[in-house]
């Protein structure tokens, strides 16, 4: 990582702001998507994967400190989704033929780690819409964490789908200066 500018450190605290006002929409709607990762997508296009985990931990932090008692357990994912959202981007993955395959490669390591820490650390439940999902499931006779996986992979599908397509329109429209 290179020496933090008043730019970068500027695109990295409006990212985190990002985070947060989608996490609070989510979890004040109930719903069963995240979105708290709009900016560690976004700083992951903008100026790399180590900055994108970096918001990620950042979003986390705040998001616990704030609101979201939850939040702070699932730094490993933002800073997996930062990682590799950073890496995919780069890489052309997210864009083109490649997207759908990208998107499947930016859910699966995510919802792995969050599924495991969502059924052995909280037993299923969440402040998340999903946590509702978790429990029918379960109720209808899947074990916990096999309930927590199948519910994870789609939102989490769906929340990466909608935050990378949001974040690739945005990283669009912001002038080549504003970059890395």
């Amino acid at each position: 990582m290179k020496q933090l500018s008043v730019r970068h450190l500027t695109i990295l605290g409006i990212c985190v702001a990002l985070n947060y006002v989608g996490a609070t929409i989510a979890l004040f709607l109930r719903l069963p998507v995240y979105l708290d990762a709009f900016g560690t997508v976004l700083a992951s296009f903008l100026l790399g994967p180590v900055y994108g985990a970096c918001t990620g931990v950042c979003s986390a932090l705040l998001n616990f400190a704030i609101s979201d008692p939850y939040a702070l357990y699932y730094a490993p994912v933002q800073i997996i989704l930062g990682l590799l959202a950073g890496v995919l981007y780069r890489s052309g993955w997210l864009r083109g033929g490649k997207f759908p395959a990208g998107i499947v490669f930016l859910t699966i390591p995510g919802t792995a780690v969050s599924s495991l820490i969502t059924a052995y650390l909280f037993g299923g439940i969440t402040s998340s819409g999903s946590s509702l999902l978790v429990q029918l499931f379960h109720h209808a006779g899947l074990n916990l964490t096999a309930s927590v996986f199948a519910v994870q992979i789609l939102t989490d599908g769906l929340d990466r789908l909608i935050v990378v397509c949001c974040m690739l329109a945005l990283a669009k429209a912001i002038p080549a200066g504003l970059r890395r």
